[in-house]
């Protein structure tokens, strides 16, 4: 069976409503709240107890009261506050928006970086470790000390890259700078889609306009949700301790698994991940179907490319980079936003 190749596309290597209560519990009188006491009890105990409420009785109905006055009197601020997050994730996704054609433009140029980028991505991310709870997409990479290591040879010119984009990104955000962290995790996700894309025009005769009609139409862009809620991550300071990451180039498949076992990840993720472990996606997926554990998953994989939608292999690599993305990440999800400048009502000529 011919299998095809992910990087063989490329040309080139609302605010709460009041409550509603039962009625037979609560009412309202006149705009006034009244509490019902429903008795079960014999008609003398019910003329005793209506002049005598036990003390729970009374607290449970006076703090009914209470709390529908609260509610009732915090209905601005729950407006105010809606209103404002709302205003923080438009901000953010109009910079996400702005960030990704960056990156887009920076990767069309440079397809050769593509295999570079992806695995940019994953070397930051699979330093993760469980135990400790320290490593991960922290954006350390960039640090010398880091990106001289044997695992990340090859990487500089991606990393470049990533600068480069930072650089004009930074001159047009308005809520600060743009964390490398966040930056090389969504060059590695413009990476994919534009391979996803290539792949689309490529089965269309290397007709664009169809292609990205068909990728439009049968791919699996809406899956991105998830990944680019994950926005806000912080760099680190300090390189990530060594020896957490293999060559994978010199790697087994089983030190492959186990790399991958260590951070929840099973056969599956390391099939569907092969694009990000070397530039050559077939001779990966060779070695990897050595493994019967793996093999299954392989196949199942390149059967998936073949078809128009592709889109068990499509949502699957996006399901395990939203996770890689996040390992161990405390995400700022007020990153990126800005106050909203207020209008000077004196100055509006009438």
């Amino acid at each position: 069976m011919a299998a095809f190749s992910f990087l063989s596309a490329l040309s080139v290597v609302t605010a709460p409503s009041q409550p509603d209560f039962p009625s037979g519990k609560f009412g309202r009188t006149n705009g006034r709240i009244r509490c019902h006491y429903e008795m079960e009890e014999s008609e003398a105990n019910m003329r005793v107890q209506e002049k005598q409420l036990n003390r729970r009785d009374v607290l449970r109905c006076f703090s009914t009261v209470v709390g529908l006055e609260m509610l009732a009197g915090s209905g601005s601020l729950t407006h105010t506050a809606i209103a404002a997050d709302l205003i923080q994730r438009r901000q953010r996704s109009e910079f996400q928006a702005n960030i990704k054609e960056t990156l887009f433009d920076a990767i069309k140029g440079h397809l050769e970086l593509i295999p570079s980028i992806l695995r940019l991505a994953l070397n930051d991310a699979l330093t993760f470790d469980k135990a400790t709870k320290t490593g991960g997409p922290n954006g350390s990479i960039r640090l010398s000390q880091e990106i001289s290591r044997p695992e990340n040879t090859g990487l500089t010119s991606a990393l470049d890259l990533i600068v480069k984009a930072k650089e004009e990104i930074d001159s047009y955000s308005k809520g600060g700078p743009i964390s490398y962290s966040d930056l090389i995790q969504f060059a590695a996700q413009a990476a994919v889609k534009k391979t996803f894309l290539s792949s689309a025009i490529r089965k269309c005769g290397g007709n664009e306009e169809k292609g990205r009609l068909l990728y439009t139409a049968y791919g699996s862009n809406g899956q991105w949700g998830l990944f680019d809620r994950q926005f806000g991550r912080t760099d680190s300071k300090d390189p990530d301790p060594e020896g957490r990451i293999p060559q994978w180039d010199k790697a087994s498949v089983q030190e492959m698994k186990r790399k991958f076992s260590s951070i929840g990840f099973g056969p599956r993720q390391l099939a569907v991940m092969s694009a990000f472990l070397g530039s050559d996606q077939l001779a990966v997926e060779n070695m990897l179907a050595t493994d019967s554990d793996v093999r299954p998953w392989v196949e199942k994989y390149q059967r998936s490319r073949e078809t128009v939608s592709q889109t068990d292999y499509e949502v699957d690599l996006i399901t395990t980079l939203t996770k890689l993305s996040s390992l161990g990440q405390q995400i700022n999800y007020e990153a990126y936003t800005y106050p909203v400048q207020k209008i000077q009502l004196s100055k509006l000529k009438l």
